[in-house]
């Protein structure tokens, strides 16, 4: 793919594959990008008592109503939804036979050190990576397009968080556009996107020929650096100014994107994440509790165990079948 014609150039951190990765993302994403001037694009916008919060405090309003050079940024696995997509997709395809029970096995393990470890760990994403294209390859993109709209339904919708479905919200309610920023398939995001009424999504870009997946990735999965890659792009192209733009993520790895934007927020954050964001002096939301906090980081010792017994038995489960 050559560079993007809107893309300055720059010297640049990340690899080339990063770059090529991100500028790949923010290309599908302003090809797919919602209009969300279309009331009946948007689903019913739920309460939003951060923003009542924060005026409560005598804290400057933000998001700032009416700046359209501002644009907010968020991670999608455990910072808008419990859990991967990546997972969830693999479930819904399990169930329309799309794999074995083994490989529905791995994806579960991966989903329970995920969730326990409360990180991503690049072995086990590169694990997920693999798999899912094998399984993709040479499937319509039309049809995983239609299935996912489906395995929404089924396994998606109920697992957003409400807390962090409310901030995007007051981007959206601020005159803003709201994009996610996901190792997820793209496809896969931008539904998510839509569904919850956001602009559009930047996410990993599998290679197509004629509609049908080759089983190879546009550069390498929209992880790390190359999602802070996807975000500047994004940036450039529509004329947004990243210090007046907002960032939302759970994980370290994320940091780079987060340190793009004058306004970064820390969701649901891992302790590596945590510890930065509380020696920078970031904004903190923790909703795994029902609590939230501001500036200060909150153990989940409550949802932690609840997640150790689910792994425990996923183990236990697995070993029985061996």
């Amino acid at each position: 793919m050559a560079a993007l014609g809107w893309l300055t150039p720059r010297r640049r951190s990340a690899t080339a594959r990063s770059v090529l990765a991100g500028e790949a993302a923010a290309e599908a994403a302003r090809r797919t990008s919602l209009d969300t001037d279309d009331p009946s694009l948007l689903p019913e916008a739920p309460d939003a008592p951060e923003a009542a919060a924060s005026e409560a405090a005598g804290e400057p309003a933000f998001p700032v109503a009416g700046d359209d050079r501002a644009a907010a940024f968020f991670d999608l696995d455990n910072t808008v939804m419990q859990g991967a997509a990546l997972f969830h997709f693999g479930r819904g395809l399990y169930k329309r036979k799309f794999f074995q029970r083994r490989e529905l096995t791995r994806f579960a393990w991966q989903q329970a050190w995920f969730r326990l470890a409360g990180v991503e760990d690049p072995e086990h994403m590169q694990d997920a990576r693999d798999s899912a294209l094998s399984i993709v390859k040479g499937h319509r993109v039309s049809e995983l397009m239609s299935i996912g709209e489906e395995i929404y339904d089924e396994y998606m919708a109920d697992r957003i968080w409400p807390g962090t479905r409310a901030l995007a919200q007051a981007h959206l309610d601020a005159g803003q556009k709201v994009w996610l920023v996901t190792a997820a398939p793209v496809e896969t995001a931008t539904i998510i996107a839509r569904r919850l009424g956001l602009t559009g999504a930047l996410g990993t870009v599998a290679e197509s020929v004629d509609g049908v997946y080759t089983g190879r990735l546009v550069g390498e999965p929209l992880h790390g650096p190359a999602k802070a890659e996807a975000v500047r792009a994004l940036a450039a192209a529509e004329g947004l100014d990243l210090d007046r733009c907002a960032a939302y993520s759970d994980s370290h790895n994320d940091i780079p994107m987060l340190s793009l934007v004058g306004h970064p927020y820390a969701i649901n954050p891992d302790t590596k994440l945590r510890k930065h964001a509380r020696a920078l002096d970031w904004r903190l939301r923790d909703y795994r509790t029902g609590r939230k906090a501001a500036k200060v980081g909150i153990p989940a010792a409550a949802g932690v165990g609840a997640l150790a017994g689910g792994t425990v038995a996923a183990v236990a489960l697995h070993r029985r079948r061996r």
